[in-house]
């Protein structure tokens, strides 16, 4: 037996906890049709197979019709998803762990104009910031129907094999009905604390007696609103004493904050640039307040935080969620005694950030997860070992190099700078971004250890790559910023590589052209104006930095709108021109009839990049495939086998922003899926 506080068993009721590392429920979008069909079980199943103790699904499954998914989310209240709860608990349980669902009814917190077009309901008419839709006051029978599902709901997850169920309280319709800003309600619902909790606990109660008590039941609800005329600390302290003297329930799944606006939600799940494990402490405050079991997830991204939350006493099982997502196995490398082989967790909130815009939550440098079915988390060897040259040494490069040797290759790497990381060593001057350059770091101690030999300050040549005789050529080499976008004037602007890198100085009255729309932008925006300069951020598009997407926009805005910067969005710089020590900028609108001036001193544009491809067309024509990828073996995985060129020496491939400007997560997911199969 290990004396580990996180290997150590935890018995919640009648259930027995194999250690106490959870995953709590996030929506990770992979439902089909609102049911977790094969890539959603491939997922959940990876993480049982990693060691956890117990995965919760779901973020939340929908009980009711006018609860409408708008994160795609599983569909409880239908019949049919009880076979497919089914294949994934079973599968789950064969792996030694335990999983549960949460339940929930979005109330204000979706849109009309999703699912059925049924009116969303609430205790009140105010709407979410976030979803910006107007609900309809329920009424009595609302009220009724509403318990009535989430029992059925619980009954279908029971009949589909989970040990447990957790209400989704926190900003969803129970916290609406808990919370004194949102309950406008009369009577028996509304008013006093009492009144307000009693939804709440009709719902424990209705399910309760649908399922017994061989069933967990918990609560994931916020103790403290932080908004003034919330719910405060001291309302939390017994909404938490009256929620354990029910009777009802099992544990709580504590957190502190709102999530009704971007800013908020951010503060309830930090992401990088922020603290770590914000809300352990207030967690801990309702342990001991409660003397109950308490469950707490808030970027918890590391084994030391997760080992100190446990052994003080601050909480009884950890949540290590989003760092699940970038490497489903830390329990059994725990176990291992393999720490340092852990892919951190950088923050870089990718997972949630594409789930808020409707896409799939994918981490931003582990491509395999989400694509369980295609795409593996350990590397298999391969039956004839090959040499691998690879040119570059940023996340695409290093990915490659890290698969390849994993493979069992040998591995050579050319990089023209001193140090390995491409864009994401850039990235990581801001400081609120520095956690980025761990996705570098990672990398670099597994090729070290896998043994890939590294040329650094060396540029690559053709003769150089011939030296090696290798079987395979992957060029990494990037790209380099893209700022010849104007008519005229492009000699008069700078890059956002340049001020960030350091390379040019800011100006004092600078206006920064953004029709890339990502960090990048920001970035340069946020170290100009820390200089006291006077800036201006420009797209052509209707809201600007769509690729750094809601979550990590937030802390950009806390900055920038402190400097006072000015965003203006729908024109475009068409060109410019000089006029003594300043520039003159021409806008225009896409939008046609517009014709405007700025006086500056500095034109900044982030216009993504330009691939660094020379080499690639140099070693093409001695190649066998004249670089030329399957995409059917590509996308089947299976080797890549085209042969056009009866006299090449070897294969070449090109992958990442070497190929076209994109992004991280891109950038490895061409890298893994390339060298997974050489």
């Amino acid at each position: 037996m290990s004396n580990d506080p996180l290997l150590q068993p935890y018995q919640l009721k009648h259930l027995t906890l194999r250690n106490r590392i959870i995953v709590t429920s996030h929506e990770p979008a992979y439902p089909e049709d609102g049911m977790p069909k094969e890539r959603y079980r491939a997922y959940t199943l990876e993480r049982a197979k990693g060691g956890v103790a117990l995965t919760m699904t779901a973020g939340s499954a929908a009980v009711s019709k006018d609860s409408p998914p708008v994160f795609n989310n599983l569909l409880a209240y239908k019949d049919e998803i009880v076979p497919w709860i089914r294949e994934m608990t079973d599968a789950v349980h064969e792996e030694g762990a335990a999983i549960m669902i949460q339940l929930t009814h979005l109330g204000r917190r979706t849109r009309w104009d999703k699912g059925d077009w049924l009116p969303i309901v609430a205790p009140s008419h105010h709407r979410e910031a976030s979803h910006r839709a107007f609900p309809k006051k329920m009424e009595d029978w609302d009220i009724e129907r509403v318990i009535k599902d989430f029992a059925d709901a619980a009954e279908r997850m029971k009949a589909g094999g989970m040990d447990g169920v957790e209400l989704e309280a926190y900003g969803h319709l129970i916290d609406q009905f808990i919370s004194p800003l949102t309950n406008e309600l009369d009577g028996p619902y509304g008013g006093s604390l009492d009144n307000r909790m009693r939804f709440c606990l009709d719902v424990f109660k209705a399910m309760r007696e649908r399922v017994g008590d061989d069933f967990i039941l918990g609560v994931r609800y916020t103790a403290d609103e932080c908004l003034p005329g919330g719910t405060g600390k001291a309302d939390g302290l017994e909404i938490s004493r009256r929620l354990r003297d029910s009777g009802l329930i099992d544990y709580l799944n504590v957190i502190r904050g709102h999530i009704d606006t971007d800013a908020g939600l951010t503060d309830v799940i930090p992401i990088q640039g922020m603290a770590n494990s914000p809300h352990l402490d207030f967690a801990g405050d309702i342990r001991a307040a409660t003397n109950f079991p308490v469950f707490h997830a808030a970027k918890i991204p590391d084994v030391a935080t997760a080992r100190h939350a446990i052994s003080s006493g601050k909480v009884d099982m950890v949540g290590m969620t989003r760092a699940h997502m970038t490497d489903p196995h830390i329990v059994r490398k725990i176990i291992e005694k393999r720490e340092e082989d852990i892919r951190p967790c950088v923050g870089a909130n990718y997972c949630l950030d594409r789930i808020y815009q409707g896409g799939l939550a994918f981490c931003i440098h582990n491509a395999a997860t989400g694509r369980e079915q295609t795409m593996p988390h350990l590397i298999t060897k391969a039956d004839v070992r090959k040499k691998v040259v690879i040119v570059g040494a940023g996340p695409a490069g290093l990915e490659a190099a890290r698969v390849s040797a994993e493979r069992g290759h040998d591995v050579v790497v050319f990089e023209a700078a001193t140090n390995p990381g491409g864009q994401i060593r850039l990235t990581a001057q801001s400081e609120r971004r520095r956690e980025m350059i761990s996705i570098i770091d990672w990398r670099m101690s597994q090729c070290e250890k896998l043994g890939v030999t590294f040329h650094f300050n060396t540029w690559a040549e053709a003769d150089t790559i011939a030296a090696e005789a290798p079987d395979v050529v992957i060029i990494a080499t990037g790209g380099l910023p893209h700022t010849d976008v104007l008519s005229s004037g492009n000699d008069l602007v700078v890059s956002s590589w340049d001020i960030i890198s350091g390379y040019a100085k800011p100006g004092t009255n600078v206006l920064i052209f953004d029709d890339a729309g990502d960090h990048a932008g920001l970035q340069a925006a946020e170290f100009i104006a820390k200089t006291g300069a006077k800036v201006e951020i420009m797209t052509p598009d209707r809201a600007f930095a769509p690729e750094v997407m809601a979550m990590n926009l937030v802390p950009y805005m806390r900055s920038l709108q402190k400097l006072d910067v000015t965003f203006t969005v729908t024109y475009r710089l068409e060109s410019a021109e000089k006029s003594g020590n300043q520039i003159i900028a021409h806008v225009g609108s896409d939008y046609g009839g517009v014709t405007k001036q700025r006086l500056v001193d500095q034109i900044v544009i982030n216009h993504g990049t330009i691939p660094l491809d020379d080499l690639y067309f140099e070693l093409k024509p001695g190649s066998k495939n004249l670089g030329e990828v399957s995409y059917d073996g590509l996308l089947s995985g299976s080797a890549q086998s085209i042969e056009r060129n009866p006299a090449g020496t070897y294969q070449l491939f090109r992958i990442g922003d070497a190929v076209a400007a994109r992004n991280t997560h891109a950038a490895i997911y061409d890298a893994l899926r390339l060298a997974k199969d050489i």
